[in-house]
């Protein structure tokens, strides 16, 4: 249930031992060769094998520049500007290149609805500011992945759009009724799902729609509990980054804890230092000694084992 980075040494460890995925960021690709191989090694070294996933969108958040000698993909809202062929082409692009090393999970296509001109962390990132638009970039986006063998994540539910505050800083707080986000924001995963998707981000955003306590859509039974009941999705849902400040403040092992009961299925963490291989040893032994956990967690499994099926990681 766990995706972890490099950072803190402990991965190679945890794969041994059973751990879900990898997460590469820039600074652990130097060239295509040792990238391949380091994807590969880590593979190798699995007791379950893993999702190998990355932040592969283009433009602000690419992370494989080092091997391409600075060329940069441009950002979904560039690439749709200029035509759906374009889109494509560039999709298809970067589908090859992760596919080529060996990735087999992108946190892509990000389909937030960006009507909030003063944005901080989306902007550029989203198609479009139309969720008609949206649409239309997921459905090419998505099945470029799909069709290279890499499972697209859709990100990040219910929408980021509308946030004036930075998630990996703050909780951003979205105040809008649940009509005006379902015309707009959750438009979008909506058709999304209805196209297939088999992975979707939960966002570390407060949405009062959802939750008037101050608790991130990541951890609210409501906000992942409208996503299984109202739009009827079965696939996995994972967190974004657990060591954001939109939901680092929740605690550690409490946040793990609340991000089950809720429904997430897997957790991101950027690190695997000792801290947080401490955290899974924490949520495990609590795990044991309840059944409504057990029943959570076996859920999750079985829809981790049966993603992985259906792209042939297994």
């Amino acid at each position: 249930m766990f995706i972890l980075g490099l950072d803190g040494g402990n991965c190679q460890k945890a794969l041994e031992c059973g751990l879900g995925g990898v997460i590469f960021f820039t600074k652990d690709i130097h060239s295509e060769n040792q990238f391949k191989n380091l994807v590969s090694n880590l593979k190798n070294k699995s007791l379950i094998p893993p999702f190998m996933s990355i932040d592969q969108e283009g433009g602000r958040v690419e992370r494989t520049e080092n091997i391409h000698n600075g060329k940069k993909y441009l950002s979904a809202k560039f690439a749709f500007e200029k035509g759906l062929d374009y889109l494509e082409k560039q999709t298809n692009e970067i589908a090859q290149e992760l596919n080529l090393c060996g990735i087999n999970l992108n946190f892509a296509p990000c389909i937030d609805t960006n009507t909030n001109p003063n944005n901080p962390i989306i902007g550029e990132r989203a198609f479009s500011s139309i969720p008609d638009e949206v649409i239309s970039g997921e459905k090419i986006v998505s099945k470029c992945y799909k069709n290279h063998g890499i499972v697209p994540c859709v990100k990040h539910f219910p929408g980021h759009g509308d946030a004036n505050a930075d998630s990996h800083l703050t909780l951003p707080v979205i105040d809008l009724p649940l009509s005006e986000m379902e015309k707009t924001h959750i438009k979008p995963f909506d058709f999304a799902i209805k196209n297939g998707a088999d992975m979707v981000m939960a966002a570390h955003l407060h949405c009062t729609c959802f939750d008037k306590d101050v608790i991130p859509t990541s951890l609210s039974k409501n906000a992942l509990g409208y996503l299984r009941n109202v739009l009827n999705y079965d696939g996995v849902i994972i967190s974004d980054d657990m060591i954001m400040k939109g939901v680092a403040d929740f605690g550690d092992v409490e946040a793990c804890e609340m991000g089950i009961r809720a429904g997430l299925n897997m957790f991101i963490y950027r690190n695997s230092d000792e801290k947080t291989i401490n955290i899974i040893e924490q949520i495990y032994k609590k795990i044991v000694n309840n059944s409504e956990l057990q029943k959570c967690v076996e859920s999750s499994y079985h829809k981790i084992i049966m993603l992985k099926s259906k792209y042939n990681i297994l």
